[in-house]
């Protein structure tokens, strides 16, 4: 037996050991994690996050990880297709912002093109604005809106994903038209985090984990969270006159071609992942809902939300 088949016999073995009711668990001795984004957002957190986990229940051995962000996450979805066909050692990380961010950009790929693994969180949005903004509150943002909507910028990740969406959802909560947000699509998280800070947009949206450092460290200021109720003492969209609740999902999948037996293999490997005590303190570090779904429940979820995202941005007039 070769050191790379023992190995990850080694690991299947360990991880039987840990998880006797994982029985189709596969273990990974190196796995390659495609993370659809620049570094230092939503998606970055949680791939890195999960692979940490996958290690720490020792499912998991060395990890690579790919960064390559842009069009909404389908320049990695493309690079994934094409280099992840049949392996059982390759993951992506993905949501709800993907889903929109290949409806609005008519992508020729899409996530019918790879294999659903299992949702893993949700996250609601927040809004913020530097912490000089004359801005106290959702409703002063939306006076400035209404003065002159084009002067109004909205920064968040890629155009047509959750933060494009919730801001044409907050605008027409408010009477505006949706079509006329001035709408920045970030580079990555670290990109919009610094244009926040630094006074050159208006507002920005992002999941709470995402500024909940910067808002705490008094950089940016909270106006609203788009929760049903408050998180973290931030008041919400909804108590703010804006009926607009909306909650972001994030999730990983395989590539194009896998088995059924290679699928369940990779369900009940980040399963083990997700019940370890390391991905617990991930959720509660992130402030993340788990909102575990895997294999045919998760695949169909996808195929409804597709539709979803698909009425709200044709609702919002921003699919053109």
């Amino acid at each position: 037996m070769n050191r790379r088949r023992f190995t990850q016999a080694a690991l299947g073995a360990l991880a039987a050991a840990q998880f006797p009711g994982l029985a189709r668990a596969q273990a990974i001795a190196n796995l390659k994690m495609m993370i659809p984004a620049n570094p230092g957002g939503g998606w970055d957190q949680t791939g890195r996050a999960l692979a940490a986990a996958m290690q720490s229940a020792k499912v998991a051995g060395s990890v690579q990880f790919d960064n390559k962000g842009g069009a909404g996450g389908t320049l990695g979805l493309a690079q994934f297709i094409n280099t992840a066909k049949g392996d059982p050692n390759a993951l992506m990380v993905g949501g709800m912002v993907m889903v929109g961010g290949i409806l609005l950009n008519k992508s020729a790929v899409d996530l019918s093109m790879v294999t659903p693994i299992a949702r893993l969180t949700s996250e609601y949005e927040i809004v913020v604005v530097p912490a000089a903004s004359p801005h106290k509150s959702m409703a002063d943002l939306m006076n400035a809106y209404k003065a002159d909507p084009g002067k109004v910028s909205w920064h968040g990740g890629s155009a047509g994903g959750t933060d494009h969406i919730l801001a044409g959802l907050i605008v027409r909560a408010a009477g505006g038209d949706p079509a006329k947000v001035n709408y920045v699509a970030a580079k990555g998280g670290g990109d919009q985090i610094a244009n926040i800070i630094g006074g050159h947009v208006t507002a920005g949206i992002a999941g709470i984990s995402e500024f909940a450092e910067h808002v705490k460290g008094g950089r940016m200021r909270a106006l609203a969270v788009s929760s049903p109720e408050r998180k973290e003492g931030i008041p919400t969209l909804k108590e703010q006159g804006l009926d607009v609740v909306l909650g972001n999902w994030r999730s990983v999948f395989g590539g194009p071609g896998l088995s059924a037996a290679q699928r369940d293999g990779l369900v009940g490997t980040v399963k083990a992942a997700v019940d370890s005590p390391a991905w617990k303190e991930t959720l509660a570090k992130y402030g993340w809902d788990s909102a575990w779904l895997s294999g045919d429940a998760f695949k169909a979820f996808l195929d409804e939300d597709t539709k979803r995202v698909a009425a709200i941005l044709d609702s919002l007039g921003l699919r053109k």
